[in-house]
């Protein structure tokens, strides 16, 4: 009944806590009122005509009149299905450009599209996606309580929970201009201590995974800050840090912030997942075995870390490669030497981030098994 009762209580504190930092993070907000556009949910009704458009790509020689051959446009009428202008009728019209051939799929009758409204009218902003995400969404929900029961269940709770305070209270708290250090280690330990607290409970077993967790979340983020100013880093890695570098803030985003920010919360699953997995192992040695003394569990703590790690930092290489491989594909194509790609700073930073995490992995391993025993063995 106890157990009961802290479970009810850890998940009221979660989302009062989530509600408190977003209060906190929306403070001086900034949002780009002047320049967001309308956007609404609509259904294809009838195309009414194709038309090429009356600009040409001369300035860019026989590939430029390859796309200008390859260019048109779709004008279409669509009604609203949504919103305020749910019923209305609207013309809207599709852009194709030869120099992304293949990029879009011409729009039927029937599809369900997003329009946006500009200054000249309303144009396909792509196709509706997202009630196709939540089926598979709601599939996969189904799916981890049907295979995890009472696990899964509260599996999917933390997985919310984490996915608010990301989106609720560390985005905005950026646009607000509060301190990106600051707010991503405050995630990092709400959701280390929210996730093993549903998952596990109140108990030894969640309290050394915890500490051992924040423990490598603490030496990667420190590894981070070394290492950003020894590689003399700026932030500007992509496309995406120039805008975030020109938005009219009050407070500008600190670019190597969100690298700290980055390397941190990303490795947080797999340094978590690596602190639950030794702290779980050494309980239940500690619960077959009923006596173990603090240097037999320690060196079971290293042993069995040591298998984790080999697995855990594929994991992180592999994940952080996954994401950025169009990245790296380009840069490979365009580069002709290897050192000129890995000195790039884009490529820098992944590699920073990927050797942070392992790092962080590392020293997660001795670390938690070295609390479990402290805590397990203690009566």
């Amino acid at each position: 009944m106890k157990e009961k009762y802290l479970y009810v209580i850890t998940i009221i504190a979660a989302i009062l806590l989530l509600v408190i930092g977003h209060f906190f993070a929306v403070q001086n907000i900034f949002v780009l009122d002047d320049l967001a556009h309308e956007v609404i949910v609509a259904r294809v009704e009838r195309i009414t005509e194709r038309e090429r458009p009356f600009d040409d790509f001369a300035e860019f020689g026989n590939f430029g009149e390859f796309a200008h051959a390859q260019s048109y446009h779709i004008n279409f009428e669509a009604r609203a299905i949504r919103g305020i202008r749910k019923g209305d009728l609207i013309l809207a019209s599709q852009s194709f450009t030869g120099f992304l051939p293949g990029s879009i799929q011409e729009i039927k009758e029937g599809d369900t599209v997003l329009l946006i409204h500009t200054n000249i009218g309303w144009f396909f902003n792509g196709f509706l996606r997202t009630n196709k995400l939540i089926v598979f969404g709601l599939l996969f929900i189904v799916c981890v309580i049907i295979f995890g029961g009472k696990k899964g269940f509260n599996t999917i709770i933390s997985l919310g929970l984490t996915i608010a305070a990301v989106f609720l209270v560390f985005i905005p708290s950026i646009l607000s201009g509060k301190n990106i250090y600051i707010m991503a280690l405050f995630i990092c330990i709400y959701t280390t201590v929210m996730t093993l607290t549903i998952v596990i409970g109140f108990n030894k077993k969640a309290l050394a995974a915890a500490i051992g967790c924040l423990s490598g979340i603490v030496i990667a983020g420190i590894l981070t800050l070394i290492y950003d100013n020894i590689l003399l880093l700026t932030g500007m890695v992509d496309e995406h840090s120039r805008h975030l570098v020109n938005l009219p803030l009050d407070t500008p985003i600190n670019l190597k912030a969100i690298i700290f920010a980055g390397i941190i919360i990303g490795a947080m699953g797999a340094i978590m997942d690596v602190a639950m997995s030794i702290s779980s192992a050494l309980w239940e040695l500690k619960e077959k075995t009923g006596t173990i003394n603090f240097e037999t569990m320690f060196r079971s703590g290293i042993t069995i870390g040591r298998d984790i790690f080999g697995t855990m930092a594929n994991t992180l290489v592999l994940a952080y490669i996954g994401t950025s491989l169009s990245l790296v594909l380009l840069l490979s194509v365009y580069s002709n030497s290897l050192l000129d790609l890995f000195n790039m700073e884009m490529i820098v930073v992944e590699v920073l981030k990927t050797l942070a995490g392992c790092f962080g992995i590392l020293f997660t391993m001795p670390l938690t098994a070295f609390f479990c025993s402290v805590i397990y063995v203690k009566d």
